[in-house]
């Protein structure tokens, strides 16, 4: 079994972890999700690492919500969750909200591409089952 090993305060401690003296606290948190870390919808950035990571501000990741674009998903204490693919999308608006279009247009053309390119990845799977089945 593969187990994820983060340091974490006490109060996150299960009975009986280990202990790292002086450096904090190993705790064992439980099988790693090898998925996860391959899902590129799984959400795993804040509104606020998300930002600066693409270099905008909040409000530019709020509007692209606003326009339809993006939909992050929800913590349990509501904080908005991007994935790298929302990631993805915000930086091809970002380049084309730089280049001059409006956010709106931007929204519009970066969806479009993005339909686009999951319409091609479908057709060679398609082509590939076809394939395999002849």
């Amino acid at each position: 079994m593969v187990f994820d090993l983060r340091w974490a305060p006490a109060r996150c401690l299960r009975a009986g972890a280990p202990v790292h003296p002086g450096r904090g606290y190993l705790a064992q948190v439980g099988p790693v999700s090898a998925g996860k870390f391959d899902d590129v919808n799984h959400p795993v950035y804040s509104m606020g690492v998300a930002a600066e990571m693409l270099g905008v501000t909040p409000s530019f990741l709020r509007g692209l919500g606003e326009a339809g674009l993006l939909t992050p998903h929800r913590s349990d204490g509501g904080h908005r969750r991007y994935s790298r693919h929302q990631m993805a999308l915000a930086a091809r608006a970002r380049e084309l909200v730089d280049e001059g279009m409006t956010l709106a247009a931007a929204c519009r053309v970066a969806g479009i591409e993005d339909q686009l390119e999951a319409a091609h990845r479908r057709i060679v799977q398609l082509e590939a089952n076809d394939q395999t089945t002849t």
